[in-house]
């Protein structure tokens, strides 16, 4: 094992040493100055500033193509005082016509709105740092950077920005409080990137230029922002977020009289520095975080559903993305899963430019009548920064549980403890063709006793050509009780190869094929799962896409397994399944006010059966104030018997009124026939204030035949953000 690492890390470093280490971009430079005047947030370029404010213009294209500047001018311009940065980006029109957007909602999605969006790595380590902007309809989108270019929206803050239309552009303004983000003090370069999507000409073009086989947030492709002198110390930096909740809750079902309830709790964030952050939270509630949609289940292990907790979000991803997406050992979701959160601390952020830390405690209270003790959950992570765009990361988690009596039996969840410590390489070329990942981590329990696991990965991504080579081992007795591993007891190896061609076509962008294999054995090497297909997927210039697929299955159980995971019969553990089945998917261009999209799939199943599924979505706006949307998925699997024929439908139509780019109504209902459940959510959202909201959610479930009320929920929240 020390001998398979010590090859993978040579490897790296060899690949590393082969590249040029000074920055891609450094001679794109914009040089940013103290502000001559008050700047007013208004989308309107009246200051003196903006006059006499360096211009970064001339934007590369990305998409269609590479290899030229693109035909949509923007020109941007940034300032700052002792408080904020200030951007002011006049995004000039090249054809007649109106913006294209989805709503005002926050955090929209990128490649249906026009758009401008911002990067900024503030320790100029093109790794992690801070995304900002807003579509030409003036709703914001904001968060927070990592792993190179990887955003996580559901991180919000403290910040401000206007939007103006003109008949030959629109203009977008915003101020950004030092506070609200991380920096390095004393160093006067940023690495800067600026992107713009216009669904129009169907261009997306960046100031520093962007390979269009990698997103345009890619921090290995910023160009430097050059502050005149050194950005100014935020100051005293602690913000403190209040909460106060009234609601109902009412289980009809099981015949129990409502029950009222009222909270109050706050967070604390403590700027310690400018680059490290203390938060603090005591008896927080997630009320107002949307449900997650749900889904169609025919899979054997459990699904994985994203954090949307605000509270675990900064800097998450030194603590949630250790590992690989199903071999993770803290997944901040377990938090608080069965009992309610008491309290916590979190400490996260820079030690200087090469060193980072990430540091969390939290303790959940006792619930009797699940025979559930106290528990606290703590997990510390440190990365250190390797090569040019490289780290080596460790990570301790435990959870320990407190002493507890139960009435009947014992804990009815977990043991004393489950603690976890790993090892991490995360490689990325300065180029970034190259990225990769080698780790190793070990569990303890008192009654699984000691577990392991060690994976890697070796990727490449060129204009044409990407494969993946990855390897997995995980122990039958691994146990990471605050993580997310879903499988245990395999080898598994996943090569992978794709090639897209560039046509001289004006209706195609690319086309090509790619290959994937799955191959999992278990710990005796006996082969169990072999999941391979391929599939052709055809861009085109209107941004509209089309795959089609073929797969081979091979699944020899390790478990007994419902195939329907809706009719209780079993499959026996040791048998052995194998089919073939194809596919397709077309999702309709995003410039049209009815959008549309289409899935299918036709082929074998387990047991000699058959499975059938076709998935639908179609929606219609009326920008920027309304969207509706209505999807359904269908499935039909004929098996032998006990099973014969079982068909269930998943319809969810959602309805976005967004009036103002400060006030939301979202309603969506949810007719999973699988679960036999229907779940009514509507959630009213108002921000009084930046960062401050009050929120209405109302959310039933109800059973569909014979149709009546199973249970019910009110929820009345005001939070503020107040800086102290």
């Amino acid at each position: 094992m020390k001998k398979a690492i010590f090859l993978v890390l040579t490897v790296f470093s060899l690949i590393d040493l082969s590249i040029a280490q000074r920055k891609i971009n450094a001679d794109y430079r914009l040089h940013i100055k103290e502000i001559s005047d008050p700047i007013t947030i208004d989308g309107v370029m009246d200051e003196e500033t903006w006059l006499q404010a360096e211009v970064a213009t001339d934007f590369y294209m990305i998409i269609p193509m590479d290899t030229s500047y693109s035909s949509v001018r923007t020109d941007v311009r940034m300032a700052y005082d002792d408080k904020h940065i200030y951007i002011l980006v006049e995004n000039f029109h090249a054809l007649d016509g109106p913006y294209m957007v989805e709503s005002l909602r926050r955090d929209f999605s990128f490649g249906k709105n026009d758009n401008f969006i911002f990067f900024m790595d503030p320790f100029d380590d093109q790794l992690n740092g801070f995304s900002f902007g807003a579509n030409a309809a003036g709703a914001q989108w904001d968060g927070i950077m990592f792993n190179g270019g990887q955003i996580d929206l559901s991180w919000d803050n403290k910040w401000i920005s206007k939007v103006t239309n003109y008949d030959d552009r629109w203009v977008f303004e915003a101020a950004i409080p030092f506070k609200s983000i991380r920096y390095k003090g004393g160093i006067t370069e940023w690495g800067i990137n600026f992107s713009r999507m216009d669904l129009k000409t169907t261009e997306k073009s960046g100031w520093a230029p962007v390979p269009r086989q990698f997103p345009s947030a890619s921090l290995a492709y910023t160009g430097v922002l050059v502050w005149d002198t050194p950005p100014p110390s935020p100051g005293p930096n602690v913000s403190v977020i209040p909460y106060a909740l009234g609601g109902m809750n009412q289980n009809v079902q099981e015949g129990q009289a409502a029950e009222f309830r009222n909270a109050f709790g706050m967070d604390a964030k403590i700027g310690l520095s400018s680059s490290m952050n203390l938060d603090l939270t005591v008896n927080p509630d997630f009320s107002q975080v949307e449900v997650d949609r749900q889904v169609t289940n025919l899979d054997r292990f459990e699904l994985f559903f994203p954090e949307r907790r605000q509270f675990f979000l900064e800097n998450g991803d030194i603590f949630g993305n250790f590992g690989y997406e199903t071999i993770r050992p803290f997944f901040s979701r377990r938090v608080g899963l069965d009992a309610p959160i008491l309290g916590g601390a979190r400490l996260s952020g820079r030690i200087n430019k090469d060193w980072r830390v990430g540091a969390m405690s939290m303790q959940t209270a006792a619930v009797p009548e699940n025979n559930l003790g106290g528990q606290n959950y703590s997990v510390i992570s440190l990365q250190r920064r390797v090569f040019s765009r490289s780290n080596i990361g460790a990570i301790l988690v435990n959870r320990q549980s407190a002493p507890f009596e139960p009435g009947t039996g014992e804990s009815k969840t977990f043991s004393e403890y489950n603690r976890n410590f790993g090892m991490e390489f995360n490689y990325a070329s300065s180029n970034n063709l190259w990225t990769g990942k080698a780790f190793m981590l070990n569990s303890f329990s008192p009654v699984q006793g000691h577990g392991m696991v060690y994976a890697s990965n070796l990727r490449y991504s060129s204009g044409n050509l990407t494969w993946n080579w990855r390897h997995e081992y995980v122990s039958d007795n691994y146990t990471a009780e605050v993580g997310f591993v879903p499988r245990t007891g395999f080898y598994k190896a996943s090569p992978s190869v794709g090639y897209l061609f560039f046509p001289k076509s004006k209706k195609i962008l690319s086309h090509g094929p790619e290959v994937n294999v799955n191959l999992f054995y278990d710990t005796g090497w006996e082969l169990t799962d072999n999941e391979s297909f391929l599939v052709y997927s055809v861009r085109f210039r209107s941004q509209s896409n089309l795959f089609i697929w073929g797969a081979y299955d091979y699944i020899k159980l390790q478990q007994p397994f419902d195939p329907t995971n809706f009719s209780g019969d079993l499959l026996e553990s040791g048998t052995e399944h194998q089919w073939y089945s194809l596919g397709g998917e077309f999702r309709s261009k995003p410039q049209s006010l009815f959008t549309y999209s289409f899935s299918g799939r036709v082929g074998g199943y387990f047991a000699d059966g058959e499975r059938y599924n076709s998935v639908g979505e179609i929606g219609y706006r009326i920008q920027p104030y309304f969207g509706m949307t209505m999807s359904a998925n269908y499935n039909e699997i004929h098996l032998p018997e006990p099973w014969s024929v079982t068909s269930f439908w998943l319809i969810g139509p959602r309805i976005d009124l967004t009036l103002t780019n400060t006030f939301f109504i979202t309603t969506f209902v949810q007719y999973n026939e699988q679960i036999k459940n229907i779940n009514l959510n509507a959630r009213l959202q108002w921000r009084f204030a930046p960062a401050s909201d009050i929120f209405l959610v109302l959310t039933d479930n109800y059973l569909p035949a014979p149709f009546y009320t199973k249970d019910r929920s009110v929820a009345l929240k005001f939070t503020y953000w107040w800086n102290l």
